[in-house]
């Protein structure tokens, strides 16, 4: 049988081990907390700050670029300057001469230690910067004025941003297939990748541009799928720039080249996403805040309408569009010469009326 003294002396132990709402918070909570509430706390006001950061609107704000990749070049004949395809990277600086651009030392560096023996690099170490798939890899349909190089209309296949004689202008678009403006092919998508090669400068960036749908949907779909799979952490990942071959029909069956995204030779999936691990852990641990660059570059995207000047726009227009304006001058050409013939037998017909 229980004593009264007993229970009453038992239940009070039980509500003794209650919180009391006036006790101290104990050590082990504050130690667990307070960090991811002063890193929280020192994000909010990080953000606040470049927000106020005073830019030049109507600048955008690219990631510096070092150097070029390409998969062509640019060659003299007959006196004009026309592309030329190849198979195989060239990395080059921002300089040219008279026989076209300069290649970069890495160039040299990395063809030393290709696996073929006619020393062809097909494949080049990168790093993303940004763990932002959209913040690499840029890619609208274009169109430039081929004259100037100025970007005359620019979109995504539903929106675009297009300028008018009444300033900057935002229409639907329907992508150039559909597009009234962007018959005869003046319209492409127009793509740039922004990666880091050398990392004694970890900002500094190689741009590879394109205009080709293969290089632009691999490189988009890779960039994607890593950063999903490795659960945000694209920027710690070894990648490497592969160059890839294939036949179509409409290349009468000859190969193209295109450039994908993979991980770097004898590197497993689980290897890299192990490593990308590690690399935040310490980039963490010194202080690197990897959501705020990504931050501050989109934020530098979106300081203008359209990210491509003038002067990249010649660029741009001499190494992608010279075919394109070749072909067009043929069909102008045959398009006049069928209406001659139209013309011209109107003509009979009416003097036999």
């Amino acid at each position: 049988m229980v004593d009264k003294a007993d229970t009453q002396a038992t239940h009070f132990d039980l509500t003794s081990t209650q919180p009391n709402p006036t006790d101290p918070i104990p050590q082990q909570v504050w130690d667990f907390f307070m960090p991811k509430i002063l890193l929280n706390l020192f994000n909010f006001y990080l953000y606040i700050y470049i927000e106020d950061i005073t830019m030049i609107k109507g600048l955008a704000i690219t990631p510096p670029v070092l150097g070029r990749i390409s998969i062509g070049k640019i060659v003299e004949k007959n006196g004009k300057r026309l592309p030329e395809k190849d198979d195989q990277f060239t990395i080059t600086s921002q300089i040219q001469n008279k026989d076209g651009w300069v290649k970069h030392p890495l160039d040299e560096q990395l063809r030393a230690k290709a696996p073929n023996q006619n020393q062809k690099l097909r494949t080049i170490p990168v790093r993303m910067i940004f763990n932002d798939p959209e913040l690499n890899l840029r890619a609208e349909y274009s169109l430039f004025d081929r004259q100037t190089g100025r970007l005359i209309c620019s979109g995504n296949g539903e929106t675009c941003q297009r300028l008018t004689n009444q300033g900057v202008e935002h229409h639907p678009c329907p992508s150039p297939d559909l597009c009234s403006l962007a018959q005869g092919g003046l319209c492409k998508p127009y793509g740039r990748l922004y990666m880091n090669l050398d990392e004694s400068d970890e900002f500094g960036t190689f741009i590879f541009r394109t205009t080709g749908f293969n290089s632009i949907r691999t490189l988009a779909a890779r960039l994607r799928y890593y950063i999903a799979a490795s659960g945000g952490l694209l920027s710690c990942l070894p990648l490497q720039l592969t160059l890839r071959g294939k036949s179509t029909t409409q290349s009468y069956r000859t190969p193209i080249y295109y450039v994908d995204l993979t991980l770097r030779e004898d590197i497993h999936l689980q290897e890299a996403i192990q490593t990308a691990k590690e690399i935040n852990q310490k980039s963490k641990l010194c202080g690197f805040n990897q959501e705020a660059l990504d931050h501050v570059a989109r934020q530098g995207y979106g300081n203008a309408c359209f990210e491509v000047g003038g002067e990249e726009g010649l660029e741009i227009v001499e190494e992608f569009y010279t075919e394109d304006s070749k072909s067009e001058h043929q069909q102008t050409h045959d398009l006049t010469h069928v209406q001659d013939i139209q013309k011209g037998l109107q003509q009979s017909v009416q003097a036999l009326n």
